[in-house]
């Protein structure tokens, strides 16, 4: 009786060892194609990065940039001395008073007023509100009157601003 319960505990045992065995093989394929797939995807990131590295050498070449400068750059024009101004000839800030439900630049577009353009000759009429005033395309960003701000005068680029 005593060799049939250790012939029972020995196969047993070789049963259980042939589980783990089985197990440890299935973990370690497992791993095997999960380290084949990261070493799969790392050489394709090494790729992709060697081709950006080259396609941002090709972009930053001096010899294209200085081609679409000239190309896309010819419309640009120097400042001109009219448009340096002084700071304490900038428009006042506008009102602080806004509402949490409002969006603070919408009440600025609101409070605009669209300036007169005379078409025959292509520039603001005297007597608009845009007279005088700093303009960006058709929106007027304020008049300026000499001594409505009181910052130091130093000089400011200003498009659009008169001759002093």
């Amino acid at each position: 009786m005593t060799l049939r319960l250790l012939n029972l505990t020995v196969i047993g045992a070789l049963i259980f060892a042939a589980a783990y065995v089985y197990h440890v093989k299935f973990n370690s394929t497992v791993q095997a194609e999960r380290l084949a797939k990261l070493r799969t995807e790392v050489r394709r990131e090494r790729d992709t990065i060697a081709a950006l590295r080259a396609q941002w050498g090709e972009l930053d070449n001096p010899g294209r940039i200085q081609t679409l400068a000239k190309r896309y750059l010819q419309q640009l024009k120097p400042a001109a001395p009219t448009q340096f101004d002084m700071l304490d000839r900038l428009p006042e800030r506008p009102p602080q008073e806004m509402r949490a439900d409002r969006d603070p630049i919408s009440g600025i577009i609101e409070n605009l007023e669209v300036p007169a353009f005379d078409r025959a000759t292509g520039k603001d009429a005297p007597g608009s509100a845009a007279a005088g005033s700093i303009t960006t395309g058709i929106i007027t960003t304020g008049s300026i009157t000499p001594g409505s701000v009181s910052v130091p005068a130093a000089g400011v680029l200003m498009p659009g601003a008169p001759a002093r």
